[in-house]
C-alpha cells in the first residue's frame, strides 16, 4: 500500500518545483496541480521499493485540526493564511477530478487530519507492507522495519527512503518515542516550543534505553537545571505529546482491494484532460 500526504506533497509541488507551470495563455499558474502528478507518477516509477503498490492519497478534512486546537490555541498557529500561502487549494477539486478519472483512490474526512487516516491505516493493514510519501516527520513514530518506510522526494535518490533504523541512528529515539522526543524538543512545523534549553542531544539521553515521559520522574535523570525546567513545564510537556501522537482510530469508509493501482500518464496529460491548458 502507498499512503500519500496529499496536501504535503501538493504544497512542495507548488512553493519547491523546479519552475513555474503556466497554462497556454499564460494566465493560469498550474504548478502545483502539474507537480502532484508529477511527484506521484516519479515517486511510483524510481523509489518504491516494494511490488506495485495500492496508491491512496490522503487529505486534510476542513476540521482536522480542530480537536488539536481546542486542547492548544498555538497548534499550527504559525503557519500561514495568506491568498498567497493558500494557493494550492485551488487545485483540489480538479486533483480529485484527476485521480477519480485516473483509478487512484483518495480520502478525505471532514474532521480528520491526514496524519491520523494514515495511521489508522497503518495500523488497520498489519499483514501489508506500507510506504508513505511525505517529508513530514511527524510520520516517523510510525516507522517499523520492513514493514513501514517513508519516501521524502526532498531527499536526493540515495536517502529518500527512510527507515526506522536511519531514525535511531540519526536522533538516538524509536519510532515509538517519537512523540515523547518531540514534545521535550519541539516541533516547529506545528508550532510546539518544546522545553526552553532542551536540545535533540539532551533530549535524546533522556529517553535513552527506551524511556518514555511517564517513565522519567522515577528515573533519576531530571536533576539540575534541566530537569527543573521540565518539571516545570510538565503539564505542558505533556500536552504537547498528545498533539505529537496520531490517532490510530478514525473511521474510515474506504477500504483497500489488495490490487495495485494503474499506472499515470504524464502530467501534462493529466491537464490535458482535465481541460486545464
Amino acid at each position: 500500500m502507498f499512503l500519500v500526504d496529499g496536501f504535503n506533497v501538493l504544497w512542495r509541488g507548488h512553493f519547491g518545483f523546479p519552475a513555474p507551470i503556466f497554462s497556454r495563455d499564460k494566465q493560469r499558474n498550474l504548478t502545483g496541480l502539474f507537480a502532484f502528478f508529477a511527484l506521484l507518477r516519479v515517486t511510483l516509477r524510481d523509489d518504491l521499493d516494494t511490488a506495485p503498490a495500492e496508491v491512496c492519497v490522503v487529505l486534510d478534512g476542513e476540521h482536522g485540526s480542530a480537536g488539536r486546537k481546542d486542547a492548544d490555541a498555538d497548534y499550527k498557529a504559525n503557519r500561514e493564511s495568506t491568498p498567497e500561502a493558500l494557493a494550492p487549494l485551488q487545485f483540489l477539486a480538479p486533483m480529485k477530478e484527476a485521480l477519480d478519472a485516473y483509478g487512484i483512490a483518495w480520502v478525505e474526512i471532514d474532521d480528520a487530519e491526514a496524519d491520523d487516516v494514515v495511521a489508522t491505516l497503518v495500523h488497520r493493514h498489519l499483514d501489508q507492507p506500507i510506504r508513505i510519501m511525505s517529508a513530514d516527520q511527524d510520520y516517523y513514530q510510525l516507522l517499523d522495519g520492513e514493514r513501514v518506510r517513508i519516501i521524502n522526494r526532498s531527499r536526493k535518490a540515495s536517502k529518500r527512503i527512510i527507515t526506522d533504523t536511519e531514525v535511531h541512528e540519526r536522533y538516538g529515539v524509536t519510532p515509538a518515542q517519537w512523540p515523547d522526543y518531540r514534545a521535550l524538543t519541539g516541533d516547529k512545523s506545528d508550532n510546539l516550543p518544546g522545553v526552553k534549553g532542551i536540545g535533540a542531544k539532551t533530549a535524546a539521553g533522556l529517553l535513552d534505553g527506551g524511556l518514555t515521559l511517564d517513565d522519567l520522574p522515577a528515573s533519576g535523570r531530571l536533576a539540575g537545571t534541566k530537569g527543573a525546567a521540565i518539571t516545570s513545564a510538565w503539564d505542558d510537556v505533556l500536552r504537547w505529546r498528545e498533539l505529537s501522537r496520531m490517532r490510530r482510530d478514525v473511521p474510515i469508509p474506504w477500504q483497500a482491494t489488495g490490487h495495485a493501482s494503474p499506472s499515470l500518464p504524464r502530467p501534462a496529460d493529466v491537464i490535458e484532460k482535465l481541460g486545464m491548458w
